[in-house]
């Protein structure tokens, strides 16, 4: 299932450019799930491709994680205004299309807090929850999800880097088919 490309499903569609679909194997195993579009992904149309982006492909190519073996995604289609994190309600207007993505999958990567209150419910702290697996369910079958922290956070944040760092080891050594 894919949104209409003029999708006014909620408020987000007003400052949109256009939708960002996911982008690398569309059928792999393994997906990556970030926040929502920023600037440079609402222009290109692909997640992850500015700063966090470069930052994300940075770290799984020094652990061996090639991009275009993995599918990445967001919780939202649409850029939030000044890139600010999506409401519940922008959320659950677009889940019927994330778990359409995540349907099938062997291993979910949640990419920061929104990641993991929408497909988790999870409000706390990453630290007390990244790189652990955690049974969830998309579209009422149990799939094996893995929050860890945004690239954002990895930007300042040595601890946070290196618990990406370790969610791509994990993700390579398990997961990934060689």
């Amino acid at each position: 299932m894919i949104p209409d490309p003029d999708c006014r499903l909620c408020g987000l569609c007003e400052g949109r450019t256009q939708l960002v679909m996911p982008s690398g194997d569309l059928r792999s195993s393994v997906v990556f799930v970030g926040e929502a579009p920023g600037e440079k992904e609402d222009l290109s149309g692909k997640p992850f491709v500015g700063r966090s982006g470069k930052l994300l492909m940075a770290i799984m190519e020094e652990e061996g994680v090639d991009r275009s073996k993995v599918m990445i995604t967001n919780t939202v289609k649409c850029r939030p205004p000044e890139n600010r994190d999506p409401t519940a309600e922008e959320m659950a207007a677009c889940r019927p299309f994330l778990d359409s993505e995540l349907e099938g999958r062997k291993v979910i990567i949640g990419l920061g807090k929104s990641a993991c209150r929408d497909l988790l419910g999870y409000e706390g702290k990453m630290s007390s929850v990244a790189n652990t697996k955690i049974s969830i369910k998309v579209n009422g079958k149990d799939v094996l999800f893995i929050p860890t922290y945004h690239p954002a956070a990895c930007i300042y944040s040595r601890e946070s880097r290196d618990a990406l760092r370790t969610t791509m080891r994990i993700l390579k050594d398990e997961y990934l088919e060689e």
